[in-house]
């Protein structure tokens, strides 16, 4: 990414940032340059902080930019509708206009419609989301008054998804993205893209992963390898980048309200959260809470990944930055298990995974049997822990098993 595509980035994170008002923030967007006259605040050219970061403002120009813009809101009586910086190029300030759906609105889906109001006018993020649990997942997103951005390797699928989303509920419900989630450029290349749409993101889902079964005898190091870099490596690369607009957004609010609060004017300011709260959350595994055999790389991986989770949530915790893990049981009707050549059951019964199983059938019965509630996650399950952890300000660092009682904390 060229200095000035970060500098941009950093300053649509920013502005995000500034229209935060405790709850929802307005969509940001980069322009080539200003299409309209009216209510244009002008900032001066912005200070790039520490250089080894992805993006970073100093505070010095963070604060300066909160000043103007609140100046600018008290002379209008409202927010600006294009702010040019020096250097960086204009933007927008759009209000978000998605609604929140009811049983109508939401399409029936279930948790939408159960939920209210939690994902109204939220950007999100999905990566793996062109199919299975991504996809399931940004349905009940979308459904609930979010934009949702699919990300997958799979453009193709991923634009027809979006297609789709938008068709049911709304223009402006989905959006696709294609990156792969293990290469930093590529991370690097789609955050810019999604920031400059929309200034930012409030929920960023990494449930991208792949699986590769088999003996720690017989499978192969390039197998080994690729299981690690999809499931472990590429969260650490999406977090890394994702929290760095997430921070940048914190920063934005953090410093609007304080330049607020030096005016004297006090009125709702002890009523607003002390930062612009935000969640990343990794789509783990119940082989994340148990190990798998001959199954070691995935549960590895996933084992991993939970660390990384337990980890990052340490230290994001001060820019308003929640992390946790959703640790989902067998999805059996997706394609990672379902797949005719590459599934879960294909690859179980090749590998003699379930002693005796001579067909599909038998494999998916032995799995079955395995989980007390008698059937296996569906999307809706996984969706319910989403809303939760996002309703769920008081909660960090968690790994949370939607397992049907196949696997409980202890």
């Amino acid at each position: 990414m060229s200095t000035t595509d970060r500098t941009r980035t950093a300053v649509a994170a920013m502005l995000r940032g500034f229209t935060y008002d405790g709850r929802r923030a307005q969509q940001v967007e980069a322009l080539d340059a200003p299409d309209s006259e009216e209510h244009i605040l002008s900032l001066g050219a912005p200070a790039i902080g520490d250089a080894e970061l992805p993006l970073d403002l100093t505070d010095d120009f963070i604060g300066r930019s909160a000043r103007a813009w609140n100046s600018f809101v008290q002379e209008h009586g409202d927010l600006p509708g294009i702010v040019t910086v020096e250097g960086a190029g204009a933007f927008r300030i759009a209000k978000s206009g998605r609604a929140s759906g009811d049983k109508t609105q939401s399409g029936g889906q279930p948790v939408a419609a159960e939920r209210g109001s939690t994902m109204q006018g939220r950007i999100a993020v999905v990566t793996g989301g062109a199919q299975g649990f991504g996809l399931a997942l940004a349905e009940e997103i979308a459904a609930g008054g979010a934009t949702v951005a699919l990300v997958d390797l799979n453009l193709d699928g991923a634009e027809a998804s979006a297609a789709d989303l938008n068709a049911r509920f709304g223009a402006g419900s989905a959006i696709a993205c294609a990156a792969n989630v293990a290469d930093n450029d590529s991370v690097a290349a789609m955050t810019d893209m999604l920031v400059a749409r929309f200034g930012g993101f409030d929920l960023f889902i990494s449930n991208a992963g792949v699986l590769r079964a088999g003996s720690v005898m017989s499978l192969s190091v390039q197998d080994f390898s690729l299981v690690t870099d999809v499931n472990y490596s590429a969260f650490f690369v999406c977090t890394k980048h994702a929290s760095s607009v997430m921070r940048l957004q914190d920063a934005g609010y953090r410093a609007r309200v304080a330049a607020t609060a030096a005016t004297g004017v006090t009125d709702n300011i002890d009523t607003l959260p002390a930062h612009y709260t935000t969640d990343i959350l990794q789509i783990n595994s119940k082989s994340g809470l148990k190990g798998s055999n001959k199954n070691g790389a995935y549960a590895g991986s996933k084992f991993g990944g939970i660390g990384l989770v337990q980890s990052f949530a340490l230290e994001l915790v001060e820019y308003g930055i929640k992390v946790n893990a959703i640790c989902p049981g067998n999805f059996f009707d997706g394609p990672l298990w379902s797949d005719p050549d590459r599934g879960l059951f294909v690859q179980y019964l090749n590998a003699g995974k379930v002693p005796g199983a001579q067909s599909i059938d038998e494999v998916k019965r032995h799995y079955e049997k395995q989980v007390p509630l008698g059937r296996g996650c569906t999307g809706a399950d996984v969706a319910r822990a989403v809303y939760y952890i996002v309703d769920q300000v008081y909660e960090t660092g968690q790994a949370v098993p939607v397992t049907g009682g196949q696997e409980m904390l202890r």
